[in-house]
């Protein structure tokens, strides 16, 4: 068996031991699980006893704290243009990193942030000025990551490329390189890799050609040493719609070769391949799926 972990997003309802249970029932050998409520900005402290069952699932299931990826709030912007909001992200931005210290864990996973400026028809037609709108969002969200990994220890910040829908940034791997420039510890930054968000961003991986070159360029603009964990999904949009939207394995756009490459691709060895795809209840069947893949 090839060095490849994979494993999928598991539910940490009733306390985030629960997560191992459930990646350990699909057969997984990483998984990603919300250390708290991703939809609320706040949430009481992990207690002793829920750490020690954590602690003790994982070392039961035999999973690697640097194969587990848990993945922040949906409600942190770390690029908010208002400050009294980009203030809140920042502190939950921290309190997550703190959780994942405190779980074992050796790494975050989150999205960059987004700009939220209104650009219309005219003013996309001025690559300028669009340029100029990303690039302020691109240094406070460097900022933020310096701030907070500078309030804390040991957990790396593991940015997820976006399909780049709305405003969101960090659908370029321009976009990623150019935030890995200005942090200060490069030592705890990475990068996550979503197949469907790569795509659909504009990105072609479905042919053997297609996939080289698009990973060539990641080597090239932000390098193969930051990818810290991928996100293993089909995509329902076509290639380059910059819509967000996933599909089981072989089922969307992309189609199963991507994944065949992927699971001979060195660049993915001893990092978690986390599967977000749409049906949970053939998660096991996915994973069985993608190891028969190795050649």
């Amino acid at each position: 068996m090839a060095n490849k972990f994979v494993g999928a997003h598991t539910s940490a309802s009733g306390g985030v031991f629960n997560a191992v249970k459930n990646a350990e029932a699909i057969g997984a050998k990483a998984f990603a699980l919300f250390t708290k409520n991703q939809k609320r900005w706040d949430a009481k402290p992990l207690d002793t006893k829920t750490i020690d069952l954590f602690k003790e699932a994982l070392a039961k299931s035999g999973i690697l704290p640097k194969h587990v990826l848990p993945h922040d709030s949906y409600l942190i912007n770390l690029g908010h243009p208002d400050e009294q909001k980009l203030i809140k992200s920042r502190m939950a931005f921290i309190d997550e990193l703190e959780r994942c210290e405190i779980l074992g864990l050796d790494r975050l996973n989150f999205h960059p942030g987004s700009h939220l400026v209104k650009l219309g028809v005219k003013d996309k037609k001025n690559p300028e000025l669009v340029d100029k709108v990303e690039k302020e969002c691109l240094d406070v969200i460097a900022e933020s990551i310096n701030i907070a990994l500078d309030k804390t220890r040991g957990v790396k910040a593991v940015m997820e490329n976006t399909a780049g829908q709305g405003t969101n940034l960090g659908y370029k791997f321009e976009h990623l390189a150019y935030i890995i420039d200005k942090i200060e510890d490069k030592s705890r930054i990475g990068v996550c890799i979503d197949t469907c968000h790569m795509f659909t961003a504009g990105y072609d991986i479905r042919t053997r050609e297609v996939y080289d070159k698009t990973w060539g360029d990641f080597d090239e603009l932000i390098g193969s040493k930051y990818l810290m964990g991928m996100h293993i999904n089909d995509s329902k949009p076509p290639l380059g719609s910059r819509v967000d939207r996933h599909h089981s394995l072989g089922e969307g756009e992309i189609g199963l070769d991507a994944f065949k490459f992927i699971m001979n691709d060195e660049r993915m060895d001893d990092i978690p391949l986390v599967l977000e795809t749409i049906d949970d209840t053939i998660w096991k069947q996915e994973i069985e799926l993608l190891y028969s893949f190795v050649k």
